[in-house]
């Protein structure tokens, strides 16, 4: 009877095998059948294979239309947002915070989206839905054969392999001067507790935020000017944000200021 018991579980877990593949390599699932179009996730190697999409269009051959459950990490342009903050549907949800990034999914009635970050004109957003991709199920496309070296042509003189002999400059050119670079402070990310500068028993700050560091301790004021949705900065007070901006000091004092350029939390 043990024995009988045994077999029969051994063939139920192959038979969950067969049903639940799982993937040999890390697979990236793309918004369209075509190895160019943008990459919405990429699936590590050993994880279950994502049930197929049985509403997609038929995949040409080598590709399979798949489920990828959320959520995911996109971003809104702020004239797409209601004045209470919800994302129109209709709504294109980008990749990237930038024009030409690609479309991550069209945002759609009854569709859940949480505001994370702000860049300038574009609002990051954690979507919650089940998008349809592709994935490579095939070998990729034959890469087009070299063209054959051409031969030399009988009688012709012989070919010099190396670059030629520069051109002397005319004796009236004069050197190029170099070009001075002007000192332009460079973007990076700064981490740290965003608090509130106002209080009422203090006198007023040159900014309205800072960054705070573990101890509690100021990394630097932030300039939040740049972005437009400031409306939402009071929501991430007393959290870990991470920041995008350039730091420069505070004319006549000895405290720093970042120029954030985007914002998102932790």
């Amino acid at each position: 009877m043990k024995i009988k018991l045994i077999l029969t579980a051994a063939g139920l877990a192959w038979c969950a095998g067969l049903d639940a593949a799982t993937l040999s390599v890390s697979t990236a699932v793309q918004t369209q059948p075509d190895p160019a179009s943008p990459v919405i996730a990429i699936l590590s190697a050993g994880s279950e294979q994502p049930a197929p999409a049985d509403n997609a269009a038929p995949a040409p051959a080598g590709w399979s239309a798949v489920e990828v459950h959320g959520p995911f990490e996109g971003y809104v342009k702020n004239r797409d947002l209601t004045k209470q903050l919800d994302v129109l549907p209709g709504a294109s949800i980008y990749l990237a915070p930038k024009d030409d990034a690609g479309v991550l999914a069209v945002f759609a009635k009854g569709d859940k989206a949480e505001i994370t970050g702000l860049h300038g004109k574009w609002t990051q957003v954690r979507l919650e839905k089940t998008l349809v991709g592709y994935i490579r199920t095939g070998p990729a496309e034959p890469a087009p054969a070299a063209a054959p070296p051409s031969l030399p042509v009988a009688g012709a003189p012989p070919m010099t392999v190396g670059p030629s002999p520069a051109s002397p400059a005319p004796a009236s050119q004069a050197p190029a001067s170099p070009v001075q670079e002007e000192s332009v402070p460079l973007s990076r990310l700064y981490e740290g507790t965003l608090a509130s500068t106002r209080s009422i028993l203090a006198p007023r700050r040159p900014y309205d935020w800072q960054l705070l560091d573990a101890s509690g301790k100021r990394i630097a004021y932030v300039d939040l000017s740049k972005l437009l949705l400031t409306e939402r900065i009071p929501n991430y007070i007393g959290h870990t944000v991470v920041v995008l901006g350039s730091m420069r000091p505070v004319k006549e004092t000895d405290d720093l200021v970042i120029a954030v350029d985007a914002f998102r939390l932790k």
